[in-house]
């Protein structure tokens, strides 16, 4: 897949990362996007929801804005977390935001993240998507 990206996202990466997603969630997965501070592109949506990812760019527009909090939020959690020692509940992983009919997950690494939605399903393999993506993304 050749594609033009707003962000550096590079072609290999995208594709890494809709393939790690896939892998983890199957057919519940609604989409992937790629966001940094400043951009973002969506890299996968189903195709029972949107004609391709370019049609839902500006649902998943609003969905970024919403999540960019993230990026002023992970210093202060790991930082909270490390005050703690011990007894904290450990470093910062990952957001998984429960809907009544879905979930969106977001995994930070340095200054990219990555938002996937899913259709309800066991929460445990949001776990094994955010490992792999983390992978990924540190590997870049």
């Amino acid at each position: 897949m050749t594609s033009s990206y707003t962000t550096d996202v590079t072609d290999d990466l995208a594709d890494s990362l809709v393939t790690a997603s896939r892998t983890s969630l199957g057919d519940t997965l609604r989409s992937v996007v790629y966001f940094t501070p400043s951009e973002f592109d969506v890299l996968y949506v189903r195709q029972d929801l949107y004609d391709s990812p370019t049609d839902s760019r500006g649902v998943k527009s609003q969905l970024v804005d919403f999540e960019l909090v993230g990026f002023a939020e992970a210093p202060v959690r790991s930082s909270l977390s490390i005050a703690d020692g011990d007894r904290g509940i450990g470093q910062y992983e990952f957001t998984v935001r429960f809907h009544e009919d879905g979930f969106v997950v977001r995994k930070l690494v340095g200054n990219v993240g990555v938002l996937l939605t899913a259709d309800s399903m066991d929460v445990t393999a949001f776990e094994e998507a955010a490992h792999a993506i983390e992978r990924l993304l540190s590997d870049r």
